[in-house]
């Protein structure tokens, strides 16, 4: 029962000491060292520090602190550390070891003054305390169902076999003429052109590629995609999810080789040339796939478990419950 409260108290302390480190000591300025002859000396880019003091050391059942009657060793503070968040182990164990025993000495200091006022009597005390034991135990609970909610090699790979598609990837180009409202920054010196006449460029250019003109060329020249411009053109390889629908449509679907009709986005008219398309392995997205996986057993095992224990809410307390979210629509007939 001791630990449990600890630990609740340890945590914010930990976290408030990580947002205010100790304050070094200040340090001189670092001497430069002298230029080479015929060279002016130039002052170091980063300031130099002095190396952190060595932690000391001691054998873990060494009491290394007394508060009244309780005494902490090594080992116990090893533990107090393990229990707190990670991302703040690191300076307790070395730059922030004294300020944490002096958290550590506050939490004690008080801890014993209210179990002199019986304090844990207290009907208050009780009910924060059977709460945080129960969010403990759901905490471990979960990390319980994770650890042990792992699919198997076959369920990931008919996963794979039935969702190739989503794992393709894609190389490809385009040439973007933007029109009046893109987001893309209007080039210097370049007129504003309305989507009419945004459409009509994009189909002047695809024409001069159809008849031999260099993609590479003309994108230099006319793409209003200053990043891709600069490089032919060249998007790189993507997969699902990289680029605005409008543009996944075309480029996951057209044939490799071939330049697409110019495609709206809200950037512009696209002209798409792609240059290959194809499927990751499954060794690849094995570690993605069991993921998702993994994660929607542990979502259906949460729901079930929700679902089994009878829940009743009082809508005079609660208010009506929110209304459904709205089917999913039909997909569109091919």
């Amino acid at each position: 029962m001791k630990s449990l409260q600890l630990l609740l108290f340890l945590t914010p302390l930990a976290c408030l000491l990580a947002q205010t480190p100790p304050a070094s000591q200040s340090a001189p300025p670092a001497t430069p060292a002298p230029a080479p002859a015929g060279l002016p000396g130039k002052p170091p880019a980063v300031a130099l520090q002095p190396p952190a003091p060595p932690v000391p050391q001691v054998p873990p059942e060494t009491v290394v602190l007394t508060i009244g009657d309780e005494k902490i060793s090594a080992a116990d503070m090893d533990r107090l550390i393990e229990q707190i968040p990670e991302q703040y182990r690191r300076q307790m164990r070395t730059t922030g070891r004294r300020q944490f025993a002096d958290n550590i000495i506050r939490l004690k200091v008080m801890s014993q003054e209210a179990h002199r006022l019986k304090i844990e009597d207290t009907p208050g005390f009780k009910s924060q305390l059977a709460f945080q034991t129960e969010q403990i135990l759901a905490n471990q609970y979960y990390q319980h169902l994770v650890a042990d909610t792992k699919v198997d090699e076959a369920t990931a790979h008919k996963y794979y076999d039935e969702h190739k598609s989503d794992y393709l990837q894609v190389k490809a180009s385009h040439i973007l003429i933007r029109f009046k409202g893109s987001s893309v920054p209007l080039k210097k010196d370049k007129k504003e052109l309305t989507e009419e006449e945004a459409l009509a460029k994009a189909q002047e250019i695809r024409k001069k590629l159809v008849e031999g003109a260099d993609f590479a060329t003309l994108a230099k020249a006319e793409s209003d995609d200053a990043g891709s411009g600069a490089n032919g053109g060249d998007l790189g390889t993507f997969g699902h999810g990289r680029m605005v629908p409008a543009f996944e449509a075309v480029a996951f679907t057209i044939p490799v080789g071939e330049l697409s009709e110019p495609v709206k986005s809200q950037f512009g008219y696209h002209v798409i040339k792609v240059e290959s398309r194809q499927e990751k392995s499954f060794v690849e997205v094995r570690p993605e796939i069991e993921r998702k996986l993994d994660g929607e057993l542990v979502k259906k095992t949460m729901d079930d478990l929700k679902a089994a224990k009878p829940v009743v809410m009082n809508p005079d307390y609660f208010g009506p419950p929110p209304p459904p979210p709205p089917a999913p629509a039909a997909p569109a007939p091919k």
